[in-house]
Formats: structure tokens, sequence, C-alpha cells
């Protein structure tokens, strides 16, 4: 810094009287001393000029821009965006910024965002609305959480059927229209597979990314067929079609025989091919663990806690969280491919764009979503995932260290290893 320092002082009078083509080089040259961009040693350069002679050491440092000037938005903001954040479950700014109007409408509509008090009020509500995506992550920084345990994967292949069933692959066209969901399992194992263990069943339609998430004991194929029958009646619309991995807790008679009976078009991906269920996966950590965290649930209560949990979740995702989809593919200015994406909207808002739903059908799920309070769902879903953090979380670090032991004694002894040596 220093050296920097003494290179803005020894160009910054020569630069205040350059021409234009001289301030070029003196650029050049202090860019290539100090290893700053144009921009920001132009900044010195100014700043050095301006600065008091009496503040002339080379140990003081030229003032960054971007950290003296002010905040364009206001500490009441700040606060304010917090708490919306924190009712929706956490959503990254670009989520946040495309869907900020409709979950501020949600909380005044229920009293939990009232003007002239806790420092809301018309001013904070231009301010959040004028925020960019950016803007709120760099505000929403210092919230971020920290990642929690780690899973493990628990699909093992099931070669029933499997032949006779058919594959779809990444990138292959699927319906246009709502009704064709991606199927998998997770496992609430923690460190260890050991045991009995719940598990949480995940439907994602493709086309809408509506989801509907249950919790079953086991993966029996009578708790597999009991989720399929309430996706059935709680999805508000037809399901056509479902795509599952390889895992013979789908692959098997029961499963194909009650989709052929329902007319439900039935594919599975190829094994070890995640991108062939790309939606589903990205589910998987975007719900299941983001809700249901990393620990072990293997009891009665860690169950119903968490079919407790999973309606309030699909309620918020389905009706206030938006998403993008992938729409097409296109080319960067240096010919490399790249993604294009829609604008974000809410399964609900892409459902009733899609057409298929009736008036009654539209007006029904319409109403459900003004009564849903934002507010009241997300203390809700705070009260449970305590509960299960109280349940489960000393129980799983105990595991941790139970396996942790175990593989550090099953491993040979480095102290132990003897080798001979021949003495010539």
């Amino acid at each position: 810094m220093r050296t920097r320092i003494e290179v803005t002082k020894k160009y910054a009078q020569a630069y205040a009287r350059a021409t234009k083509k001289q301030k070029a080089a003196i650029l050049d040259t202090v860019v290539g001393i100090t290893g700053w961009n144009r921009d920001h040693a132009r900044q010195q350069l100014r700043r050095r000029i301006t600065q008091p002679p009496g503040r002339t050491s080379a140990t003081v440092a030229v003032l960054d821009r971007r950290k003296s000037r002010p905040r364009r938005y206001s500490y009441d903001s700040l606060v304010v965006l917090q708490q919306i954040w924190s009712v929706s479950g956490g959503l990254c700014g670009k989520y946040l910024a495309a869907s900020m109007s409709e979950w501020i409408e949600a909380m005044q509509r229920h009293g939990s965002l009232i003007p002239g008090q806790d420092r809301y009020s018309p001013e904070v509500r231009e301010e959040l609305l004028a925020m960019s995506a950016a803007t709120i992550d760099r505000y929403l920084a210092p919230a971020k959480a920290k990642e929690p345990l780690r899973g493990r994967s628990t699909t093992k292949p099931g070669s029933l059927l499997r032949a006779s069933i058919n594959i779809r692959r990444a990138g292959d066209e699927v319906e246009d229209e709502p009704g064709f969901f991606e199927v998998d399992t997770v496992a609430h194992c923690g460190p260890t597979l050991k045991g009995e263990f719940a598990r949480s069943v995940n439907l994602t339609d493709v086309h809408t990314g509506w989801v509907f998430t249950r919790a079953i004991r086991n993966n029996a194929r009578i708790h597999i067929l009991t989720v399929m029958e309430a996706a059935l009646e709680s999805i508000p619309y037809l399901l056509s079609g479902l795509d599952f991995d390889n895992g013979g807790e789908f692959i098997n008679h029961d499963l194909v025989s009650w989709a052929g009976q329902r007319q439900i078009y039935f594919t599975r991906s190829r094994p070890y091919k995640k991108n062939d269920q790309a939606t589903i996966e990205s589910k998987n950590g975007h719900v299941v663990r983001r809700y249901g965290f990393y620990y072990r649930y293997d009891t009665a209560a860690e169950l119903a806690l968490l079919n407790r949990l999973w309606p309030l979740v699909n309620e918020r995702l389905n009706f206030l969280t938006p998403t993008k989809k992938p729409i097409r593919w296109s080319t960067d200015t240096l010919g490399r491919r790249k993604r294009i994406y829609d604008a974000p909207q809410t399964p609900f808002r892409r459902l009733v764009a899609s057409g298929i739903l009736g008036p009654a059908q539209q007006s029904e799920l319409g109403d459900h979503h003004d009564r849903l309070n934002p507010m009241a769902i997300a203390a809700e879903i705070d009260q449970i995932q305590q509960q299960l953090i109280r349940l489960a979380g000393e129980k799983t670090r105990e595991l941790e260290r139970e396996v942790r032991t175990a593989t550090a004694t099953a491993m040979p002894d480095p102290g132990g290893i003897r080798f001979n040596r021949q003495v010539g």
C-alpha cells in the first residue's frame, strides 16, 4: 500500500496537466505498477490531486468512493427487508426482487406490515420496490445462514420391470401443459444409513414448479402408494405423468399397476444420470434439505412434525415463492453457449397462465392465495423446525462422533507399519 500511495503521489500532478492521450499513458503506467483497474486508478489519481496539503504523508491512503458514499436506502428499509426475507424463507435477491410487491401486499393484507409501525411506511415501501436484486443480496449478506449437516444418497437400483419402462433423458421434451411430475425420495438418515429412518417423498411439476411433499416411515411400497394417493387428492389439477429414478421403491409391479389403472404416464431416468431429473434434484436441496435440515429422524414424533411441516412449506412455495425456468439457449459475446431464463413467477401464477383451469377452479385457488398469511406460515414453520432441532440435533451429532470414531479405528495405524531395510 505504501508503494501504491507513492506512485499516485508521483503521477498525480502530471496527470492533472496532461492531455487526453498523455492521461491514457499515465493510467497504463499506474495500472501496470499497482495492479488496479483503470477506473480505480483514475479515481485515486483525482482524489490525490484534491487531497489537502497536510495529508500528503505516504502512510495516508485515499478513501474508496464505494466505502465513503452514503447508503441509497434508509435503515428502516433494511430492517423491513430483513423481516420480509425471513418470512419468505430466505429467498435470494433475484426471486425476492421479482416478488417484493406480492410479499408486501400479502403481509399488509394480514396486518404484518402496518404503515407507521415497526419502521414501515409508504416511503419504505417505495424503497423496497426500487431495490435491485444485487442490492438486496448485499444488504442481506450479514443475515445469511450457514449450511446445515450433510446427508447421504440412498438410491438403490431396482431391476424389476426396469427394461420395460420408458427412459426419459436430459433434454427430452415434456408436455407443454402442467401435470408431468418428477418424483424422488430424500432420506433423513443423518450420518449413517443403519436402522430405520424417515424419508420425504417429493413431487415437482416440470412445467409449473408445483411441489407436493410428504414424509413416510420408510421406503415400503405401501407408504409410497399412500403418498401417491395423497398427491392426487391435493394437487389441484390432473396428474398426467410421473418420472422416477431407478430406486426399487418406485420400479415395482405395485406402483406400475397403480399408474396404469389411473392412466398416468410412467417413465424413469437413466441410472447415474442426475441431469435426467434436474428439476427434482434441485428441489431435494431447495425444499427438503433447506426446511428439513440434515438431521436423523427415526421416531414417530419426528415423523409427525415433518408431516406438519411439509403442507406449510408447500403452501409457501406454490403460492408465494417465485421460480424461473430455462426457455432456450443463446450465445454470449465470446460465442459460448448460455442459458436464457424467463421472468420469475410463482407456480400458482404459472398454473393460471397455462389456461388449464376453469373459472371456478381459478377463483377458488385465487381466494386461497388471498387467505394465506405469510407471517403466520413463517412463524409456524420456525416453531416446527425448532422442535425438530431439539429432538434430533444432539442425537445426530452423537451419531456423527460415533461414525468418525469407527472410521478412525478401521484405518491402519501408520506407526505400526514396519519397513525392512537391507544393510550392505
